[in-house]
């Protein structure tokens, strides 16, 4: 059986996957990424990562090979405890786990368990679409300023008749005062034309202001001259104010038992936590929160305090 398609398969909804017996894979929400020195741009994505220490069987991997495969709750959990059983068998003897689109498992040298991620996928939805990309670092190129030297070249004419003084003739510049008289009659024009503009807007803007005067006038005689009938006050009507939506839980486990459910209910409350339940899910569970917010940053706190104080792994369930 291979598990692993569908523990990739819940990775793309859940942040928390158990494998009863094996460990938790977890899922975090990383933003887009720029790395300046490879000039490489990375959409955001879910970091997938693996914890051994949480192996309570939460039901949620072996309902969902239920519903795929077509058989029972406790078929899949067999299935589930055959699979891990090889794969201990695997580590023992030193060997690697690959896990298709996940990722590696694998012991190391001092005999601890190391999980390598596939970042090649991306399972967070958002982000559908998006891939990595290099961008092509700009160059800029400095153009040199040119210089530019302006020379008089007026004209100089040089007459000599043999042995007679020599006479210098220079040329100068048609005269231009027309263009000055032209310049001086199209700015008057202009201003003409502006003073006349502003004394018709003028004109009308007081017309405008009269006519107004006269119907607000007509409009508060009316409202003089009329009669309000202020109606009995009608019956109360009832207001109903809808609670705010909270689509985002910070879940401490799921359980089968509502008695068990409400008892750990119970524990979070006298920790504090506004613990309550959620309900039924499509698996048959009940799923217990510490608390839910209207907003993902308010969720992503509480669930870092949580791991603080309780030492425990809590995940996000978003409705």
């Amino acid at each position: 059986m291979k598990t692993e398609k569908y523990i990739a398969a819940l990775l793309y909804r859940h942040q928390c996957v158990t494998v009863p017996g094996f460990g938790a894979f977890l899922s975090e929400w990383q933003s887009a990424q720029i790395s300046e020195g490879q000039n490489s741009f990375t959409p955001p994505r879910k970091l997938v990562s693996f914890n051994a220490n949480i192996k309570t069987n939460d039901g949620l991997l072996a309902n969902h090979i239920a519903l795929s495969e077509n058989i029972s709750y406790d078929a899949a959990l067999s299935k589930i405890t055959i699979q891990v059983d090889f794969w201990q068998e695997k580590l023992k003897n030193k060997e690697n786990i690959s896990l298709e689109n996940i990722g590696d498992v694998f012991v190391n040298s001092e005999n601890n368990l190391v999980f390598k991620p596939n970042h090649a996928v991306n399972y967070l939805t958002d982000s559908f679409g998006l891939a990595s990309f290099n961008s092509p670092e700009i160059q800029r190129e400095h153009q040199p300023v040119e210089q530019k030297v302006i020379v008089d070249e007026t004209p100089v004419i040089s007459l000599v008749d043999n042995e007679k003084e020599e006479v210098t003739i220079v040329a100068h510049k048609p005269n231009t005062n027309w263009l000055k008289y032209a310049a001086a009659v199209a700015l008057f024009a202009t201003a003409g034309t502006y003073g006349y503009k502003m004394y018709y807007d003028y004109t009308i803007d007081q017309q405008t202001q009269l006519v107004q005067k006269n119907v607000q006038e007509k409009v508060n005689q009316t409202i003089q001259q009329a009669t309000f009938i202020i109606p009995s006050p009608s019956t109360g009507v009832d207001l109903t104010i809808e609670e705010a939506v909270k689509p985002y839980h910070i879940i401490a486990g799921a359980f089968r038992n509502e008695a068990n459910a409400k008892k750990v209910v119970a524990e979070l409350r006298a920790k504090g936590y506004d613990a309550h339940t959620l309900p039924l899910n499509r698996f048959g569970l009940i799923p217990v929160a510490f608390g839910s917010f209207r907003k993902l940053e308010e969720a992503q706190k509480l669930k870092i305090e949580i791991k603080q104080d309780e030492h425990t792994e809590a995940w996000l369930l978003i409705d």
